[in-house]
């Protein structure tokens, strides 16, 4: 996999800044690490360990400090900032700009922008944003709904009737996130989060009908933009001559980018209301979350009746 990015103005896009002053290369800066930096120690000219790949930020604490600078202090404060090449210089809570700090970045081609919004939730919605954004990703060829509240991926050949499941799920009132390719992303070591590519959003495919836009038709609560992979689901032509589970008790596992996601096997054949099971089994992993586990409790009742039978022998 390769290095995923994210660009510049569209951070200054997500997050409704002021573009200060735009560097030439300002519309092909690409940002390419989760973290963003307060540079507290940087000001105060401590650059061991110094990352310039990250986006620096300045609030209050760092403003306030550099007011007790004089104008020829600042000049040297940002001349060295900016000699780094950073990407950008972020201020907060719509703060001025001092003058040394606009005439060092319009020196050194750095871009400043500006935001309202108080430091620290700012850098904590932003650092969110880049980790979604930069994710690893693989696409997948299927199917993620919102199911009772549980993201449900369904998986299967060509043709085995996902989206027409889907469509059925849909009049019950659930949610589609992605029809046909699913893109997923590793937002932490266990979760996935899956969405779908840009194209294709809110479309659904159906042989003999054509392209529906399923928010224009069921409106815009049946479709979400991004959802988290709880269970993926693999839809199955029923075979004769395969043993399925019939307990539950076997627990199957896909793993994608390296995180394992429950999942179940599911053998289908004409007449079987597909959408129906589909509801149990999103409720079943919701339970099973939960710490309840309706194969175990079965298992263990009819241990104890066949104990029961032998201790009256």
């Amino acid at each position: 996999m390769g290095e995923y990015n994210v660009t510049l103005p569209a951070i200054a896009k997500e997050f409704h800044m002021e573009v200060i002053f735009a560097s030439t290369d300002y519309n092909s800066i690409r940002l390419t690490v989760e973290d963003v930096a307060r540079p507290g120690l940087t000001l105060s000219g401590y650059f061991d360990h110094f990352e310039p790949r990250r986006l620096q930020v300045l609030g209050n604490m760092e403003w306030s400090y550099l007011q007790k600078q004089t104008p020829q202090e600042r000049t040297v404060i940002f001349d060295r900032l900016f000699d780094y090449k950073i990407p950008a210089l972020l201020i907060c809570r719509g703060l001025p700009v001092d003058q040394e700090c606009l005439a060092m970045a319009k020196k050194h081609n750095i871009s400043l922008l500006r935001s309202d919004e108080p430091t620290s939730s700012f850098c904590s919605s932003l650092i969110s944003y880049l980790r979604a954004e930069l994710a690893p990703m693989v696409t997948r060829h299927g199917v993620l709904m919102e199911i009772y509240g549980e993201g449900v991926l369904l998986t299967g050949e060509s043709g085995i009737g996902k989206s027409e499941a889907a469509l059925e799920l849909l009049k019950r009132g659930h949610r589609l996130i992605a029809d046909d390719a699913v893109e997923i992303r590793r937002i932490s070591s266990s979760t996935l989060a899956g969405s779908a590519p840009e194209l294709i959003r809110n479309y659904i495919e159906l042989r003999g009908i054509g392209i529906v836009n399923v928010a224009k038709l069921f409106g815009m609560g049946s479709v979400r933009s991004r959802k988290t992979i709880d269970l993926v689901v693999n839809i199955v032509p029923w075979n004769n001559q395969d043993a399925y589970d019939r307990l539950g008790l076997e627990e199957q596992y896909m793993e994608i980018l390296g995180v394992k996601i429950p999942m179940n096997t599911i053998p289908i054949t004409p007449g079987r209301n597909l959408a129906v099971i589909l509801e149990v089994a999103a409720i079943n992993v919701r339970q099973r979350k939960l710490g309840y586990n309706a194969a175990q409790e079965f298992t263990d009742q009819i241990n104890k009746h066949f104990a029961s039978l032998e201790g009256k022998e």
